[in-house]
């Protein structure tokens, strides 16, 4: 490695907005959970006010709740499942240790699929229409999710000498100076995804006239700016193919997001 700069940032930021004590209190990823929960159904109260969405108002609240349950469970059995299985053999009980964290997003994304068709039977509302609303949305939570990252000092990135990079403590040693890819995640798989999908879902009708084309917008979107991140992060569990787990699991997206958008118009009829 190049001789380093004679400084660089260490990362020294306290996960805890408040502590009550060593492990419990109020915890920016908690906050950026709920966070990503009230945008999401901020947004859709003004689909619905506008015209825009078959999900009334009054339902969104339902809505919201099946959709928390599908990330919750989906993202905490998707962290065991695609990157430790052989920790749920060893030690079954950290499943429920949530304060130790673990989430992935890729099993939230199924988590939430399953409970959008759930929600779909039970509301009558076609499947499709509600996975363009949901992934219209979905950014912000990912926006909100890495700056948690970033704040915990995890998923660090990997060793380089740009000017910006961090010291985080918790790397495994020699403590090699990292880019901050959670903040690269947080610009490519939030901000960005999120100003996109708001210009396609405002600017344009394809929600009415091809539903299930945004969602697999989204998808495509999501598993590029994934790949992208995935360059520069420290892959947290063993390669795949020579590809990092995060990468691998993206390639499930890109089908998915193909196949939906290859899908034949059915446009949704007006209410």
């Amino acid at each position: 490695m190049p001789a380093l700069p004679l400084a660089f940032w260490v990362h020294h930021l306290d996960p805890f907005l408040i502590r009550f004590t060593e492990n419990f209190g109020i915890r920016y990823y908690g906050l950026s959970y709920v966070l990503g929960f009230l945008t999401a159904a901020w947004l859709l109260t003004r689909y619905a006010r506008a015209g825009r969405s078959q999900l009334a108002a009054d339902r969104i609240a339902d809505f919201m709740v099946a959709t928390v349950i599908g990330v919750m469970l989906g993202g905490r059995i998707g962290s065991f499942l695609l990157y430790h299985p052989e920790q749920l053999l060893h030690d079954p009980l950290s499943f429920f240790r949530v304060w130790e964290g673990g989430m992935a997003s890729h099993g939230g994304m199924l988590g939430v699929a399953i409970a959008i068709f759930w929600f779909s039977r039970s509301a009558r509302i076609r499947f499709l229409h509600l996975a363009d609303l949901i992934t219209s949305v979905a950014p912000a939570g990912l926006l909100f999710g890495r700056i948690a990252n970033f704040i915990n000092g995890e998923l660090w990135g990997k060793p380089t000498t740009v000017a910006w990079a961090v010291i985080f403590p918790a790397s495994p040693p020699p403590m090699f100076p990292r880019h901050p890819s959670q903040l690269y995640e947080a610009a490519f798989e939030g901000l960005l995804l999120l100003a996109f999908m708001q210009w396609r879902f405002w600017r344009s009708d394809v929600v009415r006239a091809k539903p299930g084309r945004l969602a697999g917008e989204f998808l495509l979107a999501y598993a590029l700016a994934r790949a992208i991140g995935e360059v520069f992060r420290e892959p947290d569990a063993s390669l795949i193919l020579g590809l990092s787990r995060g990468t691998f699991y993206s390639l499930f997206l890109i089908a998915g997001g193909l196949w939906l958008i290859l899908q034949p118009s059915r446009p949704l009829e007006s209410k």
